[in-house]
C-alpha cells in the first residue's frame, strides 16, 4: 500500500485573478491615466493642490466602518498592525482627507482646496461593472460653508467630463439638498429613521418603477412581477402627495425646479433654508457659465443623503453603451459627491464644513470603451531592433541609445528566435517600425529602416506574395544619422 499523499514539491497553484481585482494592460492603464491627467489639470486649473494620503488608514478613521468585531473588516480589507491596531486600505480619498484636515488643520491654508487620485479599495460582492479595486479622482474643499463652494465643486466636474473627451450632452450632473427632503418629511410629521429611510429608498427607484411605483412604495408596499413583496413607509395620504409633488418637481429649468420646490416646502423652514442654498448655487453656476443641460436640480437623487449634510449631485453618464454581444448596458453615476460638513469634526469634535466631488476613473473608462468607436486604442510599441548575431549585440544597444536620445522608444530584441519571429513581434507589439543592422550595414555605416505602418497599409493593397517580396513596402536604408530622422518622420504620422 502506498502513501497517496501529493508531495508539496509537486504542487502547481492555479493562476487566477482574486475576485474582483483587475489585471490591466496597456491600453487601460492609458485610458485611466489620460483621464487622470485630463481631470487633473482640471482642478488645478480651478487652484486646488495635490495631496497625496497612504493606501492605509487606521480603521477607526474610517467613519461607518469603525470596529465593532474582533476583526473590522466589513466594507474595508484590514489588517493588524504590530502594535494591535487594525489598519485599513482606504475606501475612498474622503476619510484621509478628513483625518488629514485635522492633523494638520492649524498649519493648512483655509478653506483648503485639494484634489487626490489613485486607487480605493472595497471589500464588497463583486459583480459586473463593481470591483473591489478601482480608481477614483477626487476634488474637496474643507472649510467654508458657502453654497458658492458647492456650485465651483458642480462646475469643476462639469469641465472635468468635458476636459476628458465627452461629448456635450453625454454627462449631466444632478443636483439635490438633504434639508429639501430633511425638512418636507419633518414638516408631514415622519421622524422615525426607519419610515424616513423607508422614504429614500422608495425614491431612489424612481428610475424603474415611475411615480406609481414610488406611490405604492410610499404606502403599504409594492409587489413585483413575481411576487415578491416589498414593505412600504406607510405614510398616509397627504404625506404621499406632498412627496410625490417634491419628486415630480424636477425635469424643467433650474429656475422653474425651485419655483415649483418654494410651493412644497412652504411650511418648512429647513426646506426653505436648502432652497436658499440651491438658489445660490444656481445664480452661481449661471455665472460660471454652466448651462442648464449640463447641471440641473433634481429632487429625486437620494442616495448618499444619510451620509450628505447639505447639497448632494451625482453624475450620470447619458451615452449609449454596448457590450462585446452588442446589448446595452446602463452604467448610470459615473462620479457623485455633495456637501459632509461632520466628517472632520468626528477627530476634533469641531464642525468643519466641506464640499467636494469624485470620478469615478475606472467606471468611466470602461464606459468609454464600450461606447461606439470609444474601445481603448492599442498602446503604441517601441521601434524593434532586430538582433542577427550574439557578436554585434552591442552594436544594437548603441543603436537603441541613439534612437531614445532621438526621443522615440526603442528596444532590442532580446529572444532567441530568427529573423520572422522577430517581424512578428514588433508587429504584435504594434511597432511602428524595425531598424536593421547587419553585415552590409555596418560595414557602410548605414541603418535599414522598415515601416511597418506603411507594409500594413500596403499589406491589404497587395495580393501577390512576389510581388510583395520583390516590392519590400516601406523599406530604406540610409545613412544612421538620416535613418533615425527618417524614423522620427514615421512616429509624427503614424
Amino acid at each position: 500500500m502506498t502513501d497517496s499523499t501529493p508531495d508539496p514539491k509537486d504542487f502547481r497553484p492555479e493562476a487566477r485573478a482574486p475576485r474582483g481585482f483587475a489585471d490591466k494592460r496597456a491600453s487601460q492603464i492609458a485610458a485611466e491615466r489620460r483621464l487622470i491627467t485630463a481631470v487633473s489639470k482640471v482642478y488645478e486649473d480651478f487652484g486646488f493642490e495635490a495631496l497625496q494620503t497612504s493606501a492605509f488608514e487606521y480603521a477607526d478613521a474610517l467613519g461607518k466602518f469603525l470596529p465593532d468585531a474582533d476583526r473590522p473588516n466589513v466594507g474595508v480589507f484590514a489588517v493588524e498592525d504590530d502594535d494591535d491596531q487594525w489598519m485599513a486600505l482606504r475606501y475612498d480619498h474622503t476619510a484621509p482627507l478628513a483625518r488629514f484636515a485635522a492633523q494638520n488643520w492649524d498649519g493648512l491654508p483655509k478653506p483648503f482646496r485639494r484634489y487626490a487620485f489613485g486607487p480605493v479599495w472595497r471589500n464588497e460582492k463583486p459583480g459586473p461593472g463593481r470591483l473591489r479595486e478601482f480608481m477614483q479622482c477626487d476634488a474637496d474643499t474643507v472649510g467654508t460653508d458657502r453654497p458658492e463652494a458647492d456650485a465651483e465643486i458642480i462646475a469643476l466636474a462639469v469641465a472635468g467630463f468635458k476636459a476628458a473627451g465627452l461629448p456635450a450632452g453625454s454627462t449631466v450632473l444632478k443636483i439635490n439638498n438633504r434639508k429639501l427632503l430633511n425638512g418636507l418629511l419633518n414638516s408631514l410629521g415622519v421622524v422615525d429613521a426607519g419610515q424616513q429611510m423607508g422614504v429614500l429608498r422608495a425614491i431612489d427607484k424612481l428610475d424603474r418603477l415611475g411615480l406609481t411605483g414610488v406611490e405604492l412604495l410610499l404606502g403599504g408596499g409594492r409587489k413585483d412581477e413575481s411576487g415578491d413583496f416589498t414593505k412600504g413607509a406607510n405614510l398616509n395620504d397627504a404625506a404621499i402627495a406632498a412627496v410625490l409633488a417634491f419628486v415630480a418637481a424636477g425635469n424643467a429649468e433650474r429656475s422653474v425646479v425651485l419655483d415649483r420646490l418654494a410651493a412644497v416646502l412652504a411650511n418648512s423652514p429647513e426646506g426653505m433654508s436648502g432652497l436658499e442654498d440651491l438658489s445660490r448655487i444656481g445664480a452661481t453656476l449661471n455665472g460660471l457659465g454652466v448651462g442648464e443641460a449640463d447641471a440641473i436640480f433634481d429632487p429625486s437623487i437620494v442616495r448618499g443623503l444619510e451620509y450628505y449634510t447639505g447639497a448632494v449631485f451625482e453624475a450620470e453618464l447619458l451615452l449609449e453603451t454596448r457590450d462585446e454581444k452588442g446589448e446595452l448596458v446602463k452604467f448610470g453615476s459615473v462620479g457623485g459627491g455633495g456637501r459632509y460638513d461632520d466628517l472632520v469634526a468626528r477627530f476634533t469634535g469641531e464642525r468643519v464644513p466641506a464640499t467636494g466631488f469624485s470620478f469615478g476613473v475606472s467606471r468611466l473608462a470602461a464606459a468609454l470603451a464600450l461606447t461606439e468607436g470609444g474601445k481603448a486604442a492599442p498602446v503604441r510599441g517601441p521601434v524593434v531592433i532586430i538582433a542577427f548575431s550574439d557578436s554585434d549585440m552591442g552594436e544594437y544597444f548603441k543603436l537603441a541609445s541613439e534612437i531614445r536620445a532621438a526621443g522615440i522608444p526603442a528596444e532590442v530584441y532580446l529572444g532567441r528566435s530568427g529573423m520572422k519571429a522577430q517581424m512578428k513581434y514588433a508587429d504584435r507589439r504594434l511597432s511602428p517600425a524595425v531598424a536593421m543592422i547587419g553585415g552590409d550595414e555596418l560595414a557602410n555605416g548605414t541603418v535599414t529602416i522598415k515601416d511597418l505602418d506603411l507594409g500594413r497599409e500596403m499589406a491589404a493593397e497587395i495580393s501577390d506574395n512576389k510581388a510583395w517580396r520583390e516590392g519590400r513596402p516601406g523599406q530604406v536604408t540610409l545613412p544612421r544619422q538620416d535613418a533615425i530622422n527618417h524614423l522620427k518622420t514615421i512616429i509624427k504620422s503614424s
